[in-house]
């Protein structure tokens, strides 16, 4: 029977982020399955507040009884939430391009007010205007020209006010900090950074030195390493 691989993306993406990653999988051996996350793409429903017990509920919910878990960037910390709330369901976790939480209360208090800045701007600005905003990141500054067009294709599929919500529920500047929980993550942890993405190898390899069963691979390419890199994510997810 395949083994089930559920797959997250970041934040305003969409499932269809992890096509390249599906494209390299063995479809003999892996039953993929990539979610769109509250607040993104087909999951997009405004009659709800989105906060990371609902995520982790809408994760649970749509997955089989047990699968491996990847999770992109948000999608990363929305998994450290899964795979907490319910590690027996987790065989294995993998983490790509993630940070488990601000541990600096002023420096999240920061972000928390950045990301309340940038909802306003989604829901009074063009929708565009955030796109390129989003692209113009340092952590973007290197892609390549089709990775960055493959990007902007998909934060198309999301809608701006849904976004908005998504910041101020479950932006980097309102989550809890989890690197305190790591320890309790005992299934295979395998983390992943882009080579280019210093910020992120970092704190992956804080990350892999607090994990109990952590392993951790850097791979080329930066923060996207999705859309860059598909073939090499494809290969730590099996």
């Amino acid at each position: 029977m395949p083994e089930s691989v559920v797959l997250l993306h970041g934040f305003a993406g969409t499932h269809r982020a992890w096509d390249g990653v599906i494209a390299a999988l063995d479809p003999e051996r892996y039953r993929p399955l990539a979610l769109d996350l509250p607040g993104h793409g087909e999951a997009a429903d405004p009659r709800q507040p989105i906060t990371f017990a609902r995520c982790v509920a809408h994760v649970l919910e749509r997955s089989p009884e047990r699968f491996t878990l990847g999770g992109y960037s948000l999608g990363g910390r929305v998994a450290l939430h899964v795979a907490l709330a319910a590690p027996e369901r987790v065989d294995r976790l993998v983490l790509v391009s993630c940070s488990p939480g601000i541990e600096d209360d002023a420096e999240r208090g920061a972000r928390r007010a950045a990301d309340a800045l940038l909802a306003r701007e989604l829901e009074e600005q063009p929708f565009e205007r955030f796109v390129e905003r989003w692209r113009s990141q340092p952590l973007f500054a290197d892609e390549p020209a089709p990775v960055a067009a493959l990007a902007r294709e998909d934060h198309r599929r999301n809608r701006p006010a849904a976004l908005a919500a998504v910041l101020r529920g479950i932006g980097a500047g309102e989550m809890r900090p989890l690197w305190d929980r790591l320890d309790e993550l005992c299934m295979p942890v395998v983390v992943l950074a882009g080579g280019r993405d210093a910020k992120y190898t970092a704190l992956a390899r804080r990350m892999v030195a607090s994990l109990p069963d952590g392993r951790l691979s850097i791979l080329p390419g930066g923060h996207g390493l999705l859309l860059e890199n598909p073939q090499a994510v494809a290969g730590a997810l099996v």
